[in-house]
């Protein structure tokens, strides 16, 4: 058990939030958000936690639908991470975006909730081919950190550390955390809220065997074509489907509810 202030905590933002990576379609999405409230949740009965997020939405979607919803749950502790999404739309606004991300950073201090939110990992260490992006993840996470200062917010700032270069952390698509990156999220944001027992959330992995120059570029071509090709295609024709585009999904955890905590792991 550690000693907490919070009861009632609820998750705001996208398909990182809502947990795509670390679980399926068919059992259902666990995420670094239930990972923190599981941990927020132990040894105490009354917490309970609810998670907003849906898969796809823009930094103003989150706004426009999540935040009133939010606000109504008169949560002590909210986690807001939005804008990813925008970054790699054609048309792409910072500033609109930033202002949209530090609307909801604003309503949600001023009713003294504890807010926290994370930047967005270097790109070009995840996938060198993506490194045309990363000046816009550098200047939307600097218009993060800015908000969050002039608001009281806490940040884990993910993008100096060398752990999320890690491929283990990434599922395929590289674009959302697998179930070890989702742990380390929920660890990092648990050591920002002050938890005992997770400063260590950055440590290294294991080594793991040594790639070649020739299968680095086989993964990348492969990443290519599996994950960016059909992203690609998907905007040209204007499609949005239900894995990836959460045109007709819903906010998995609309309420706020008691957690179940995980079955401990046999060894």
């Amino acid at each position: 058990m550690t000693p907490h202030p919070y009861e009632r905590y609820v998750a705001v933002g996208d398909s990182q939030t809502e947990g795509l990576g670390d679980g399926d379609e068919r059992r259902g999405y666990r995420g670094w958000a239930d990972r923190l409230a599981e941990m927020l949740a132990a040894g105490h009965p009354d917490f309970a936690y609810a998670n907003l997020a849906v898969r796809g939405r823009l930094a103003e979607q989150v706004r426009d639908e999540q935040l009133a919803p939010a606000l109504a749950l008169k949560p002590d502790l909210v986690t807001v991470v939005a804008g990813v999404g925008d970054l790699v739309r054609p048309g792409y606004d910072p500033a609109r975006t930033a202002r949209a991300v530090e609307e909801m950073f604003a309503e949600f201090t001023a009713t003294g909730a504890r807010v926290v939110t994370v930047t967005f990992p270097d790109i070009a260490r995840i996938a060198p081919l993506a490194r045309r992006a990363q000046p816009r993840v550098v200047d939307l996470n600097a218009r993060v950190r800015a908000a969050a200062d002039r608001h009281g917010v806490l940040v884990l700032d993910l993008f100096p550390q060398r752990i999320t270069a890690d491929p283990r952390l990434w599922s395929r698509d590289r674009t959302h955390a697998s179930p070890v990156g989702h742990a380390r999220v929920a660890a990092g944001v648990a050591d920002a809220l002050g938890l005992a027992g997770f400063a260590d959330w950055a440590r290294p992995l294991p080594p793991r065997a040594p790639v070649s120059a020739l299968a680095g570029v086989a993964q990348e071509v492969r990443w290519l074509a599996g994950a960016v090709g059909p992203w690609v295609r998907r905007r040209v024709v204007r499609v949005r489907p239900g894995a990836a585009g959460g045109g007709t999904h819903r906010a998995k955890r609309p309420g706020l509810v008691a957690v179940t905590l995980p079955e401990p792991e046999r060894a």
